[in-house]
């Protein structure tokens, strides 16, 4: 069935309104799925990447501009990765709408960071959403009101492609009568190449004089406009560049960087292109130092060169993810779903590059975990949208996932804002606790098991010098 398949999808993609080059790229994809590529990286193939350039050590003629050059950022655009709901947290709306501080949400902070850059650097630096096809209507009627963002003969956002679902069992597109939306996804981010070329935005963008672009999550307020970034990619000459931090325990899951034996190129290995006699070796933070911020830096001209010289095909790993049709309901056929990572272009173009930048640059919000941190005193936000870290370190905070994953459980759980946690080191929540206000976690403090919902009182501080490491006046 696997041709039939493939010619199904590509019909029922064209009655969509899908582009015809995205069309082609997902036709790569089906090819390699049906011939058994797995997209599986084997850890004898690579090898561990030796130091790289750090930011921070950076001579500061790589980093300014010589005297009379226009500055690189003043020809950047800035791109941001807006297509994700949260639904990994409960929400139904774009993730960006999430508030973070005092009413303002992630995509309300990305705008101060770029209007502030504009002034202090006095550079146009245009921002461009990559939305999808579940978030656009609600991001530009947020950002209606934000008429000052707008640059001037430029959309401010292009939509990512959609593509069908196929059934595990022989390869052809889903029918989910039930919720037909649900025959749908995304092919991952790194359909910004596909979506950026048949959009029209990559054409537009240069022949509006802007070479390079700052590629990066719209939850990740740590990826703020650098002009000091930007001199050095443009100083580079490189197609393409990723930021990318040292990994620490807590990275071990996360993809990381390396070096491809057969051609000396560097690559990105996910856990998911990781086989399980690998994993050991993967999650080694001593071996594979680096990981990918997903902060990327696009040479455009040398993008869209690449991309015409290869009929809009770039030739990213293949990731295969494995779901049920509906991701609530595991009775639900099991389907593939064929993606690819924007990050994993760093093995497509020769001369590829990256640094290491300081931890705040990456921090990224994908759990309410995630999300207690950055509401709390670990941070301050600035007027301009950047947050400064003003605790010694950033704690660790695992919350009971059966009370506080979904956004408005953790709501209901923090009525009065997070906890004090520029003292902490860790805060462990393993039961149904509803703080009051003011409370304060100094070092580490574990909040036991409960039969039924309690309460840290107001004003309490909880920390493990007691017996009773948990709301304690």
């Amino acid at each position: 069935m696997t041709n039939e398949g493939l010619a199904q999808a590509q019909r029922k993609m064209r009655s969509a309104g899908v582009a015809e080059n995205a069309i082609a790229v997902f036709s790569h994809y089906y090819e390699q799925l049906a011939d058994g590529s797995t997209g599986m990286i084997p850890e004898e193939s690579i090898s561990p990447v030796d130091d790289l350039p750090r930011l921070e050590d950076l001579p500061a003629d790589a980093v300014t501009p010589s005297a009379g050059a226009r500055p690189a950022l003043g020809r950047t655009v800035i791109i941001k990765l807006n297509g994700g709901l949260g639904t990994s947290m409960g929400m139904q709306r774009a993730k960006s709408l999430l508030p973070v501080r005092e009413g303002r949400t992630f995509l309300d902070l990305t705008v101060a960071q770029v209007l502030a850059a504009r002034a202090e650097q006095g550079v146009d630096l245009p921002l461009v959403m990559m939305d999808s096809f579940v978030t656009s209507a609600d991001t530009m009627a947020e950002l209606s009101s934000s008429p000052a963002v707008r640059t001037a003969g430029l959309p401010l956002e292009f939509v990512q492609n959609q593509e069908p679902k196929l059934r595990a069992d022989d390869l052809t597109p889903v029918d989910w009568p039930a919720a037909p939306e649900l025959e749908w996804c995304p092919p991952g981010h790194g359909d910004l190449y596909t979506a950026l070329e048949g959009s029209g935005m990559l054409r537009r963008l240069l022949d509006a004089g802007y070479r390079y672009a700052a590629v990066s999550n719209v939850d990740n307020l740590g990826a703020c406009p650098s002009a000091e970034l930007a001199e050095w990619f443009a100083g580079t000459g490189a197609p393409f560049a990723m930021e990318v931090c040292e990994r620490t325990r807590s990275d071990r899951k996360g993809g990381h960087l390396a070096v491809r034996k057969a051609d000396g190129r560097l690559v990105l290995r996910e856990a998911a292109q990781t086989a399980a006699a690998d994993k050991e070796s993967f999650a080694d933070i001593s071996r594979h130092r680096y990981f990918n911020t997903n902060n990327l830096w696009l040479d455009l001209v040398q993008l869209a060169d690449a991309l015409a010289s290869r009929n809009g095909v770039l030739g990213l790993p293949l990731i295969c993810n494995r779901k049920h049709v509906d991701p609530t309901d595991a009775s639900s056929p099991e389907v593939v779903q064929l993606e690819t990572a924007m990050g994993a272009a760093v093995e497509v173009f020769e001369g590829a590059a990256a640094i290491v930048v300081p931890r705040s640059r990456f921090l990224p919000v994908k759990t309410t975990n995630d999300l207690l941190v950055l509401r709390s005193d670990v941070y301050r936000v600035n007027d301009d949208g950047t947050l400064d870290r003003v605790s010694p370190a950033t704690p660790l905070v695992t919350l009971d996932p059966g009370h506080y994953r979904l956004i408005a459980d953790f709501e209901h759980h923090f009525p009065h804002g997070s906890p004090s946690l520029r003292d902490a080191g860790s805060l462990t929540v393993e039961g149904d606790w509803i703080f009051g206000p003011n409370v304060i976690v100094r070092g580490d403090a574990v909040l036991p098991p409960t039969d039924e919902p309690s309460r840290v009182p107001a004003s309490s501080i909880l920390d493990s010098t007691t017996g009773r490491p948990y709301a304690h006046r």
